[in-house]
């Protein structure tokens, strides 16, 4: 459960800390047995991420008066089938601070960009597991390592007071890095049932060409079943990949979801010609069911037909051949706290 701590005495640290108004102790722990297969290989593991990413995480807020406030998160990803943390940096998912107020949030670090915001809203896996949409988007060669995350991330997000409206703004300094320095926002509209969204971003890639991606998406939640839509499109000198995502998530009962996406990507002439790129159907079908608020089980099977050079796969796939098929199957549990 999710514990509020009275000072940072987690982190060894003494005086400052009185000024603190809460601090949060936060994670998720996710694993599966999944079973993944391309050709003829095959491969069984116990997989994590099926459902949410694993992580574990701290987060708090300070309150400095007239409605003004700071905070920080901390977000590091967890891999509970061996114990291990992320290698290559510890709180990669997430290190910001910010400052929040009547106008909204400034928030500054590392974090997720608003297109891939946008792009989590309208998949219903959230981009996670093996019904992720985003496993057949391509930076088209472009070096661009902005789709998910972005390092020196300057973010505003504007107040949640606007009747419905909702939507930020991203700036991330390149510092001399090829595919870092980005721009990029969103914007939408979000009541009761009706969420209906934009968002657009720019990466300076290799060469110092720019790669685009923009996305449009909606969806309308009747009760018995909730309807989605997304075009996403990414462009890098001439080329370019068009991605529809449609999907379905309807309740089972009280306890029970059944979720469902078919993804369309198709590539043109130039970006056939990419190593890996071509033009890939994604299915995907799984079910969750929650024994409590915050732990479920769930199971998931999906499938990418490839065609051409590409070679997009399920997580967790042996290697694909160009225009070969991945596919896979889970079962798994998530709890959070």
């Amino acid at each position: 459960m999710k514990k509020a701590l009275i000072a940072l005495a987690a982190f060894g640290l003494t005086g400052a800390a009185v000024a603190q108004s809460s601090v949060t102790l936060f994670g998720v722990v996710d694993a599966n047995m999944r079973y993944t297969k391309s050709g003829d290989s095959k491969l069984k593991q116990l997989g994590t991420d099926g459902l949410n990413a694993s992580r574990l995480g701290v987060r708090g807020t300070e309150d400095l008066g007239g409605g003004l406030k700071a905070g920080f998160w901390l977000e590091a990803a967890l891999n509970p089938d061996t114990g291990t943390a992320d290698s290559s940096r510890f709180w990669g998912r997430r290190a910001s601070v910010s400052l929040m107020g009547d106008f909204g949030e400034i928030r500054l670090g590392r974090g997720k960009t608003s297109t891939r915001l946008h792009i989590d809203d309208f998949d219903p896996y959230s981009t996670t597991g093996l019904g992720d949409a985003s496993k057949v988007y391509s930076t088209l060669g472009s070096g661009a390592d902005t789709l998910n995350r972005s390092d020196n991330l300057v973010q505003y997000f504007l107040p949640s007071t606007l009747g419905g409206f909702y939507g930020s703004v991203d700036v991330a300094a390149g510092e001399g890095a090829t595919g870092k320095k980005m721009m990029g926002g969103r914007f939408g509209y979000q009541n009761g049932p009706l969420n209906v969204a934009v968002a657009a971003e720019q990466t300076t890639g290799v060469g110092g060409a720019k790669f685009k991606q923009a996305s449009i998406g909606g969806a309308y939640d009747f009760g018995v079943i909730r309807p989605s839509l997304n075009y996403s499109e990414n462009k890098f000198n001439a080329a370019k990949q068009s991605i529809y995502t449609f999907a379905l998530t309807a309740p089972v009962g009280s306890q029970g979801q059944i979720l469902a996406s078919y993804t369309d990507s198709k590539a043109n002439a130039a970006a056939e010609t990419i190593s890996g790129v071509g033009d890939a159907k994604l299915l995907a079908v799984g079910y969750v069911h929650n024994l409590s608020k915050r732990t479920a089980l769930y199971g998931t099977a999906s499938q990418i037909k490839n065609n051409g050079l590409g070679r997009f796969a399920v997580v967790g796939s042996p290697s694909v051949a160009n225009g070969a098929k991945s596919s896979g199957v889970d079962v798994g549990i998530r709890h959070s706290f």
